[in-house]
């Protein structure tokens, strides 16, 4: 069904009125490239049991040097069998030990005796998402309006993975690096769900909506609730950044603006949390 048919239904059915029109005729838009959070040589170090378990089974992920330490060699081992047996090749780990894993990883790396040097996944694009979906009567996608810190982008994309959300999409150039803390806070998630980065983050979604997308704002100021929005069988949820929440103009290119309902007890939640949230009511509302 077309966006303006299901307009025109859900004014029959006394849903809020989407906010904003767009045009069809927008430029083609693509995703920015760059490697923020890499080192000098373009490489990353992941650190932790499901980031470097995840990379190590992701044959899009070129792993260069595994370390580990004495206790967890036999679980890494047999990670690297399982790989073997889907012939994904993988380098033989050194052992060291826990100073010597301290040292080569940022400052403050819960590393569990597990650490991978691998190369960045390569670039995904708007277009490539939407190629997936673009058949699909039901999917999801979040859009990050300027989150600036990397463990609540990590927990963004975990939530993500476990909601059935297609990417995450941020702008390029007010989102962290894919660093070893956001692949560490996404528990694997960085492997499975796409990090999509953009230059124009309205030229994004102006995209989606021209591919049948609807966007849902979520926004502490919105008369309705996540609890009463009819979702749209094909929703991007857009969520803002930690502080200041989205900006007026991403805010204006939502077709709704939902709020979670709370007790009053605390004004808001956290990025990460208010996003998980959501995900739960859209994927309970899609059952």
């Amino acid at each position: 069904m077309s966006r303006r048919k299901q307009q025109r239904n859900r004014r029959a059915g006394g849903v809020a009125e989407p906010r904003s029109e767009h045009s069809s005729d927008q430029r083609p838009f693509r995703g920015a490239r760059g490697n923020k959070g890499a080192d000098t040589s373009g490489h990353i170090w992941l650190f932790g049991t499901h980031a470097v378990t995840a990379a190590i089974a992701n044959p899009k992920r070129a792993v260069r040097r595994l370390l580990c330490t004495q206790d967890t060699r036999p679980h890494l081992e047999d990670l690297l069998i399982d790989a073997k047996g889907q012939d994904i090749n993988r380098p033989a780990p050194s052992i060291v030990d826990r100073y010597e894993l301290n040292q080569r990883l940022p400052e403050g790396a819960v590393h569990q005796g597990l650490a991978a040097e691998v190369t960045p996944l390569e670039d995904i694009f708007i277009e490539d998402i939407l190629l997936i979906l673009k058949d699909r009567p039901r999917a999801l996608i979040v859009v990050i309006d300027q989150g600036t810190d990397p463990r609540n982008v990590g927990a963004v994309l975990r939530s993500a993975a476990a909601f059935g959300a297609a990417a995450v999409v941020v702008q390029d150039r007010h989102a962290p690096g894919t660093t070893g803390h956001l692949a560490k806070a996404a528990s694997g998630a960085l492997e499975t769900v796409p990090l999509v980065r953009v230059i124009n983050l309205n030229r994004a979604l102006d995209t989606l909506k021209q591919a049948e997308f609807w966007c849902v704002g979520l926004d502490g100021t919105a008369a309705q609730s996540t609890m009463e929005l009819e979702w749209p069988s094909r929703t991007v949820l857009v969520v803002g950044s930690e502080g200041t929440g989205m900006r007026r103009l991403t805010r204006e290119a939502c077709d709704f603006l939902v709020k979670i309902p709370m007790t009053g007890q605390m004004e808001s939640l956290n990025l990460s949390n208010a996003t998980a949230i959501a995900l739960y009511e859209i994927f309970r509302n899609a059952g």
